[in-house]
């Protein structure tokens, strides 16, 4: 049995720009580590105990960032779109863990900017998903696991094959040094393609048209603070929030 993570399978936000007439324009389309993907690994290295732990990444990232993190060996489909499609991630990431061959679980981040690839992955695999994960452990082909959903903390009991979406509850407390980045250069890292996978092309959604929303520019209101208040109050009745 192998326990699959998957990271860096995401762009980075951070990275786009909005344009003028409110085309997005992406700097660097690389796929790179997404803020859960850390805590993803952690879930992913308590569920396999020592057992067989499998990175799964897409596109150009770098798959060496979950061999330093615990990874035994990387599959890696080095073609894969950037995508913003959630269904388009998931199919991806589902034929990956189908050419793994015997993984039992999937763990993935549960990631605010893509809401939908967990459950989607999930669907597709005809496994249960739980998200919002916080940890998770593997006793006699069950998982134990604590989720938060809302306010409340639910431990649940889930029998394998299952999927997880972990959501990070802190910063990753412990980053890799240079023993465990240059031991994650020797591991293997298989590469495959989306043709190699079986995953057919789909005709991406088109864009017609964008623009900016129009809006007006902020006003600042400075002074005493008593003329600032009788200003912002007046200002309010003018715009007509107050009467």
């Amino acid at each position: 049995m192998s326990t699959v993570v998957a990271y860096t399978w995401a762009r980075d936000p951070g990275n786009a720009t909005v344009r003028d007439d409110g085309t997005v324009d992406w700097r660097d389309t690389r796929t790179v580590a997404g803020d859960d993907d850390p805590a993803a690994m952690a879930v992913g290295l308590q569920i396999a105990g020592g057992g067989d732990l499998v990175g799964l990444t897409l596109g150009e990232g770098d798959a060496s960032w979950g061999l330093a993190r615990g990874a035994a060996r990387a599959l890696q489909v080095t073609d894969a779109p950037t995508s913003s499609d959630d269904a388009a991630t998931a199919a991806l990431l589902a034929a990956g863990v189908r050419s793994i061959g015997d993984a039992e679980v999937v763990v993935v981040g549960d990631s605010e900017r893509h809401p939908g690839v967990a459950a989607t992955l999930a669907g597709l695999l005809g496994w249960p998903a739980l998200l919002g994960v916080t940890t998770a452990t593997l006793v006699e082909g069950r998982l134990n696991v604590v989720r938060t959903a809302g306010d409340v903390e639910e431990t649940v009991s889930v029998p394998v094959p299952a999927v997880l979406g972990v959501a990070a509850a802190s910063a990753e407390s412990r980053v890799p040094g240079m023993k465990e980045l240059l031991a994650a250069r020797k591991r293997p890292v298989a590469k495959t393609t989306v043709a190699e996978l079986g995953v057919a092309e789909k005709a991406a959604p088109e864009l017609r048209s964008s623009r900016r929303p129009e809006h007006e520019g902020a006003r600042v209101l400075t002074g005493d603070p008593a003329q600032v208040a009788g200003e912002l109050v007046a200002a309010l009745r003018a715009d007509g929030v107050l009467s």
